[in-house]
């Protein structure tokens, strides 16, 4: 008894001591979680509650573009608030708009109202993530920055991928409006949460005000998306983004229904199993993006993407679907934080909430676009052609970015051996 008492105030004192010193990490994790965990809770119901509306198919896949072109909207306007009021004002404005905008879905007496909720809702979101980027940004140094970066990813996987569990329970015994009011709650707790817990991480005397705030952001915000680097991981990651929403979400569930004649639990479990192995593999890539520079690993995820694609187009049965969800995993365990890692190391001084909004930005257009075009691609060359081709493009992007993009930061491992 003697040693337990004598070890549990060393724990405490090490648990306290630990939480001191990742205060605002463990912060931004809860409040990115949660929104992203109720994200996830409506995933599956947006579909069902646009159809009850009784307007055709064509029309209800844009209540998932409208929101996508809200993530993208709103990306500039994060960094502003975030530049001119602070992090957490932008958090907060972030959650309220959450939760304004999964009340009016909930409430929504017409299609339109309900698409007019979504967007925003979408723009809520949209500021959340871009302010929880650049929270990051500004509390890691290079050396730890990808395992804080892949930290964040692995609490957005886990959000996005659990969240269809309780959404799927909740409008199966309390209608399919309860998920949104519970999506509203859980927007407006992320708002206070952002502004009652999480320390204000903007430098001291970095706060412009008025027009001459409003001009200075936008200087920064054209110079960034001018500055290559950022210029070309922004594309990467676009081309993540326009794959995982146009040929993950729209097109692999299509190839997998008509053409290997999987039924909907088979293909659920192969895309789950993504979100998993996504999740396990997010810190481990986090710590070798530390050690061995961002390059190395960003531009082999890009191929792994490639791989996973092709083998989409051409899995013949079950087993090889699978087999291509795991390959797909990888890519998106391996590069997951990395980019983001990447963008903050790039982002010229005092220009950290322009660049990593800009980074956002180029990366919500994948998500905007990617549904629509390769759903076009689809229709006249076939899935099996679009899903190569996009394939073939991802990893286009990735061999130009190794070519031309510098490496921000080698590690211990990578570092040049001293000469004796």
């Amino acid at each position: 008894m003697g040693v337990i008492t004598r070890r549990t105030p060393s724990t405490l004192r090490f648990v306290t001591s630990w939480y001191r010193r990742q205060r605002v990490l463990v912060w931004i994790s809860a409040i990115v979680g949660i929104n992203q965990l109720g994200f996830g809770s409506i995933v599956p119901i947006v579909p069902l509650y646009a159809q009850a509306y009784g307007v055709p198919e064509a029309l209800i896949g844009l209540a998932i573009a409208v929101y996508g072109l809200a993530r993208f909207t709103s990306s500039a306007p994060a960094g502003w608030v975030a530049d001119r009021s602070g992090r957490r004002w932008s958090l907060f404005l972030g959650g309220m708009l959450t939760a304004l905008g999964n009340a009016i879905c909930a409430i929504a007496p017409s299609y339109p109202v309900f698409l007019a909720g979504r967007f925003v809702a979408g723009s809520g979101a949209s500021m959340v993530l871009t302010s929880g980027q650049i929270v990051l940004a500004d509390i890691t140094e290079p050396a730890t920055r990808g395992r804080t970066m892949a930290i964040y990813q692995a609490v957005f996987l886990f959000g996005v991928g659990f969240g269809p569990i309780p959404g799927g329970i909740l409008a199966q015994y309390g209608g399919l409006s309860l998920p949104f009011w519970v999506y509203a709650i859980v927007g407006t707790l992320v708002a206070v949460l952002a502004f009652w817990r999480l320390p204000e991480t903007r430098q001291a005397g970095a706060k412009s005000t008025g027009r001459e705030g409003e001009f200075v952001f936008g200087r920064q915000f054209v110079a960034v998306l001018r500055h290559r680097p950022l210029l070309l991981i922004g594309v990467v990651t676009f081309g993540n983004f326009f794959a995982r929403t146009g040929a993950l979400f729209t097109l692999v569930p299509l190839r997998a229904e008509r053409e290997i004649g999987l039924a909907p639990a088979q293909i659920g479990l192969g895309l789950a199993a993504v979100s998993v192995v996504s999740l396990l593999m997010a810190y481990p890539a986090g710590v070798l993006v530390d050690l061995f520079g961002r390059k190395v690993v960003i531009a082999p995820a890009t191929l792994f993407s490639g791989l996973g694609l092709v083998g989409f187009a051409f899995a013949p049965s079950y087993p090889w679907f699978l087999v291509a969800c795991v390959v797909w995993a990888m890519a998106s365990g391996i590069g997951g934080g990395a980019p983001a890692a990447y963008a903050a190391d790039v982002a010229p001084p005092g220009m950290t909430a322009a660049a990593m909004s800009a980074y956002r930005m180029l990366s919500e257009l994948g998500y905007v676009i990617g549904p629509t075009l390769l759903g076009v691609a689809a229709g006249w060359v076939g899935i099996r052609a679009t899903l190569v081709a996009t394939a073939v493009g991802i990893v286009s992007l990735g061999f130009l970015f190794w070519l031309a993009a510098p490496e921000t930061y080698r590690g211990r491992r990578g570092a040049t051996p001293r000469s004796s």
